[in-house]
């Protein structure tokens, strides 16, 4: 047989085209979307009410906090770092903002903004640690969770404070449109603005090239030490917001806020797609991804499943995700 009749040509070898819509949505992102789905039929058939508008609008209330963590999470483990600090932030921010408006009698529209800096001043501290003084990402954020969650305890001797304005809690009470809450709507504005970020803009794929490996990155040209300590800024910034958002919620700051929240913001980033070495991840595989966690704890909670078990499946569903990741990673390398 003649050698040039088995060679084919390159463009055979190419994967057939995707579908426009296809196109818009992340290569990564179809196994998860999937196990949503799945999620959803299950509990559809196990309880009566969840399948209801009503439920529905509970799970994104439920939810919203830990998507704006989850945001941030997704920039910080795109360039290869992780926060393990976002939860104790979160309450230090909380803490600040009611101490401010109760304690010091600062006006609500002053505090909200001083909280918000709270955690973007927190999330600095941990990108100067891991920038500057060359901790590894796991110890520098591990340092910020104890310090930030003892700081929140020390502004008022551990008590929380309770009664913010009715304004206030009606941005998360209050449905506009007969469906949305201002709480809702502005983290949906942010997953647009991230998405855009990310996929269109010059500054994200900096994200991924870091990622990817940030020495090249850095011969690239690309200011690898100034991004890195911001995107760890940014982190604490959406801290800071996500704390305003839970304290209109719950009409309240309590220091214990956000507990093991950084672990729940991690496992959605990774059920998502993202990869805990860097380089892979999307703001549409995030959004799966908390939406997975949102669905699993109220499914469970609506089955009247006790909250130690809903840590067990919530823990099997995390160790599930880093084991696939682990084995695409292992996959694309023998490739």
């Amino acid at each position: 047989m003649d050698a040039k009749a088995i060679v084919q040509h390159p463009d055979e070898l190419k994967p057939p085209p995707r579908p426009r819509l296809v196109k818009l949505l992340p290569s990564n992102i179809g196994g998860p979307l999937i196990g949503l789905v799945l999620l959803v039929l299950v509990f559809s058939f196990s309880s009566e009410f969840f399948f209801s508008l009503r439920n529905g609008l509970n799970i994104l209330d439920q939810v919203t906090v830990l998507g704006i963590l989850a945001i941030g999470m997704t920039a910080v483990i795109v360039i290869g770092g992780i926060d393990l600090s976002v939860g104790s932030v979160l309450a230090f921010s909380m803490m600040m903002l009611g101490w401010l408006y109760q304690d010091q009698a600062v006006p609500l529209g002053f505090a909200i903004p001083i909280s918000i800096a709270t955690g973007m001043l927190a999330g600095l501290v941990s990108g100067g640690l891991i920038t500057y003084a060359k901790l590894p990402p796991f110890i520098a954020t591990l340092t910020m969770m104890s310090v930030a969650r003892g700081l929140a305890n020390i502004l008022t001797e551990g008590r929380q404070v309770v009664g913010f304005p009715e304004w206030f809690t009606r941005l998360a009470t209050v449905r506009h449109f007969g469906f949305l809450s201002a709480t809702v709507g502005l983290f949906l504005v942010m997953l647009l603005v991230a998405w855009v970020f990310l996929r269109f803009r010059a500054g994200g794929r900096n994200l991924y090239a870091m990622g990817g490996s940030p020495e090249v990155a850095r011969l690239s040209g690309i200011k690898v030490r100034a991004i890195t300590l911001w995107v760890y800024a940014i982190s604490g910034a959406l801290a800071g917001i996500a704390a305003v958002t839970l304290a209109a919620r719950l009409d309240s700051s309590q220091p214990s806020a956000g507990l093991s929240l950084e672990l729940d913001a991690i496992a959605a980033v990774v059920i998502g797609g993202a990869s805990l070495s860097g380089g892979v991840g999307s703001i549409g595989g995030t959004l799966v991804g908390v939406l997975i966690i949102g669905v699993l704890r109220n499914g469970l909670n609506l089955l009247g499943v006790s909250p130690f078990i809903q840590q067990v499946v919530i823990g099997v569903v995390i160790a599930l995700a880093v084991t696939i990741d682990t084995l695409r990673r292992r996959t694309s390398t023998a490739r």
